[in-house]
């Protein structure tokens, strides 16, 4: 009898080891809770289905794929112990964010801990320039192709005009700034007005005294540098004190849950710029986008936003250059990612060697009337797209890149 448990008991230990040696983990370090998590559940979802097809296609080098997720709560504290516990569970990849003070933070530890780590959503210029080194990679677009984006087409159809900035005081808020003044010839802070609002304390009242200002201006076109909940908040408000219909308002990333959050009636007409929305891979011609767009409608009933798109991409990017380097090792990985060139649900992209940024087609796009919204079935029709910035006309320069390396007394290749 006993022999027959302890067998039984060695067996079970056996069959657990060895289906743990057939496995390769990787991290997701995600906002389950707080005021990003809609951001961070579109993420998970977008990652576990490109989990799903590399484990139907029969795995990775022999081993089924398995997602470990930790909650960051879109903290950097978080974040960063959640890569400590993702490398001594012995990931061979990190990924996952939704701020650049996250993505920063969570790079750093990664570095230390020698595994590769991917900023899904981090927008912020420092993320792959300052705070740029071997291991981190990031998917989504930066402030400078946003700013590049955005600039020329507002250039275009909206010249000289009067700028009123609101922006949160922070590194993205600033870059982004900057970026969007830049390509506007709006860099006359005298003319072309700035109000900060703090960031991550703002109130109700930091919102309505900076945009009672803007009311009471002759600006034309109101910049709203915000992100995420900030950016909900100040369109309510702008929405309920008529602004929308005075001002041409404009923001750096108008993301499906700002719409979604704020409402679409707040935000119709509203012009800002994404890296991926569902109607791309129609645009593009992308058969695998397409059946992306379609498989995450049938699996979770919505459309997927460009968080989902970043975090399936990534995944699959990561597995790619995996095979193409017979390899789970960080270095190697890295090797086969710097300077490859793909197509998975748009156009071609590639993962620039020098920075790890991923250049990519941008869209400059603008919020639909509520009707147009809510005629479509899925009622998640939010944008019309106005312009496609591609990989030649955005971006940092390896020129401009190795100079602000050389200001930061940094090296001028990734260490």
């Amino acid at each position: 009898m006993f022999r027959i448990i302890i067998l039984s008991a060695l067996y079970l230990c056996t069959n657990t080891l060895a289906f743990a040696a057939e496995s390769v983990i990787i991290g997701l370090t995600y906002p389950r809770t707080g005021a990003y998590k809609e951001e961070g559940l579109a993420q998970m979802r977008g990652a576990l289905m490109a989990i799903e097809e590399i484990n139907a296609q029969g795995g990775l080098l022999g081993h089924s794929v398995q997602l470990n997720s930790r909650d960051s709560s879109a903290r950097p504290e978080k974040a960063a112990n959640n890569v400590d516990q993702f490398i001594r569970d012995g990931a061979a990849m990190v990924f996952g964010s939704v701020s650049s003070a996250e993505a920063v933070a969570a790079g750093k530890r990664a570095q230390q801990g020698k595994t590769i780590y991917f900023a899904t959503i981090g927008y912020a210029d420092d993320v792959t320039v300052e705070n740029g080194h071997k291991y981190i990679f990031r998917e989504s677009s930066s402030a400078t192709m946003t700013g590049q984006a955005l600039g020329r087409y507002l250039s275009k159809h909206f010249p000289n005009k009067k700028y009123a900035y609101i922006t949160a005081d922070y590194s993205w808020g600033h870059s982004a700034e900057s970026a969007i003044r830049a390509n506007t010839n709006t860099t006359d802070t005298g003319k072309h007005t700035r109000i900060l609002v703090p960031f991550p304390s703002s109130k109700q009242s930091d919102f309505i005294d900076a945009l009672t200002q803007v009311q009471h201006s002759d600006a034309q076109v109101l910049a709203l540098v915000l992100y995420g909940k900030d950016l909900v908040r100040a369109m309510r408000i702008a929405h309920s004190m008529g602004l929308t219909k005075k001002m041409q308002i404009v923001v750096p990333h108008l993301i499906q849950t700002a719409i979604e959050g704020a409402g679409p009636g707040a935000m119709e007409g509203v012009i800002g710029v994404e890296h991926w929305i569902w109607r791309a891979p129609e645009l593009e011609k992308s058969e695998k986008g397409m059946a992306f767009v379609k498989n995450f409608d049938n699996k979770y009933g919505i459309l997927p936003s460009s968080a989902a798109a970043s975090a399936y991409t990534v995944v699959q990017q990561w597995a790619d250059a995996a095979r193409r380097s017979n390899s789970f090792k960080s270095s190697d990985v890295i090797r086969a990612l710097e300077d490859h060139e793909y197509s998975l649900l748009k156009d071609k992209a590639q993962w620039r060697a020098f920075d790890h940024q991923n250049s990519q087609t941008v869209y400059v796009v603008r919020a639909n009337q509520r009707d147009v919204v809510m005629k479509h079935p899925s009622r998640q029709d939010f944008y019309e797209i106005l312009d496609r910035v591609t990989t030649a006309n955005t971006g940092i320069s390896y020129e401009n890149w190795t100079e602000l390396r050389r200001k930061a007394s940094l090296p001028t290749s990734l260490q």
